[in-house]
């Protein structure tokens, strides 16, 4: 199993705090805060919400939505879930999964609903003790997909009791002591701050654990420079396709690229290396590096955070030279397209815990039932004066409006077609 290193962030009254018990500010800005571990190369965000009532409940849901908005991996929604309701927000407001408190016998009695209506690969359960383990590891193994375990000191007797993948909180920053934890077959991540979890992941992978650290088919020696010893690289934005930027690699910066993830160059006039944000916050995080034919080229494919352009432009390419007069349309459908593809692939390959195949294998009704409580859905949120919850319910609609689809097996080009002819 792959171990993932989570950093996490303990939130109230829209701060960061110390822990569950010690609320010394940590940060004033947990978003900063969240930024500072996504660039130190973490696989995730774990965030606690501390919060006392259903109003301080919404303010965090705030500051969760702007974490989750402003970094690229999987940010974790746990505390203060007292219903249903609680886990659609956390979703809605970004988190990749959201975590039941098993301390809270409620959140127990709701685990089977939750998981139905968000599917199973979204809910995650927290326990903060042996006993809680052992009682509640059958319902868990049911309807979550991993179980949170946030007690550091019983952390790896709770590894040997579990069946099911579980992230574990660790107070030990040390590489051998969590290297202990890392030999569990039950083990999917370790959350714990650390200023370098690339230097971890290294450690884990020389010691036999697999990570998330990147690997490459293609060592430095196998591509070819030009007379300086540089090798050209195009980035292009990986949500929209821009060429971003052109820039050069050393082998320290390759090297550096891979490792960290964040984008690392060869300055030709200052004779050293640059990190791509270091100094303006925009930094590119790499998700794909291929290779041109001739092996003298590279295109890195990343997430660009802001302008990738010294001038504030996003692109460097912005300054036209010649350009035929065809008016340029954004293309809303592709965003349609992958999510439709990935339906169609849940129908053909299922995936345990998938909330899509659950709707494929309860059939049309059930298709139709949720497609009407989700119109329906739209219809509330539109007297709501938060014009976000419309988005979420629309967003709701369309996706299973395209489960229906892929039922019915109607593409988008025939819908696109037929609303073409009106």
């Amino acid at each position: 199993m792959v171990k993932k290193i989570y950093s996490y962030i303990y939130l109230f009254d829209k701060m960061a705090v110390t822990s569950f018990t010690d609320m010394t500010v940590k940060s004033q800005n947990p978003k900063e805060l969240a930024l500072k571990y996504y660039n130190s190369g973490c696989d995730g965000i774990v965030v606690f919400d501390l919060s006392n009532n259903d109003e301080e409940h919404e303010a965090s849901l705030d500051v969760i939505k702007e974490i989750c908005d402003s970094i690229d991996v999987p940010v974790i929604g746990a505390g203060n879930v007292k219903r249903m309701e609680d886990i659609k927000k956390l979703l809605y407001a970004g988190c990749t999964k959201a975590c039941l408190n098993y301390s809270k016998i409620g959140n127990i009695e709701i685990t089977e609903e939750v998981s139905k209506k968000f599917g199973k690969d979204t809910i995650m359960a927290s326990v903060a003790n042996l006993v809680e383990l052992e009682e509640h590891m059958d319902i868990a193994k049911e309807y979550v997909s991993e179980i949170l375990f946030i007690t550091p000191t019983s952390s790896a007797d709770a590894l040997d009791r579990a069946y099911i993948p579980m992230i574990v909180a660790s107070d030990d920053t040390k590489p051998d002591k969590l290297l202990k934890l890392a030999k569990s077959e039950m083990l999917s991540g370790i959350v714990c701050n650390l200023d370098d979890p690339s230097q971890l992941k290294t450690f884990f992978e020389e010691n036999g654990c697999e990570t998330t650290k990147i690997k490459i088919d293609l060592a430095w020696e196998d591509l070819k420079k030009n007379s300086d010893g540089h090798i050209c690289t195009v980035v292009q934005d990986v949500k929209t396709d821009e060429v971003l930027m052109v820039a050069y690699m050393n082998e320290e910066a390759y090297n550096r690229t891979i490792n960290t993830g964040i984008m690392t160059y060869y300055s030709r006039s200052r004779d050293e290396l640059w990190i791509k944000g270091e100094t303006s916050g925009h930094y590119q995080y790499l998700q794909s590096l291929y290779v041109d034919c001739d092996s003298d080229t590279l295109l890195a494919k990343v997430t660009q955070v802001g302008a990738a352009c010294h001038t504030g432009n996003h692109s460097c390419f912005y300054a036209s030279v010649y350009s035929k007069d065809i008016k340029r349309e954004d293309n809303p459908i592709k965003v349609f397209e992958q999510v439709y593809d990935i339906i169609k692939d849940r129908k053909i390959h299922p995936k345990e815990g998938s909330y899509t195949n659950y709707l494929f294998d309860k059939g049309i009704d059930k298709i139709l039932k949720k497609l009407g409580e989700e119109a329906t859905e739209i219809v509330i949120a539109a007297k709501n004066p938060n014009p976000n919850e419309i988005k979420y319910e629309i967003s709701d609609f369309l996706y299973h409006m395209m489960v229906l689809m892929a039922e019915k097996e109607i593409s988008w080009d025939e819908i696109t077609e037929e609303l073409a002819k009106r």
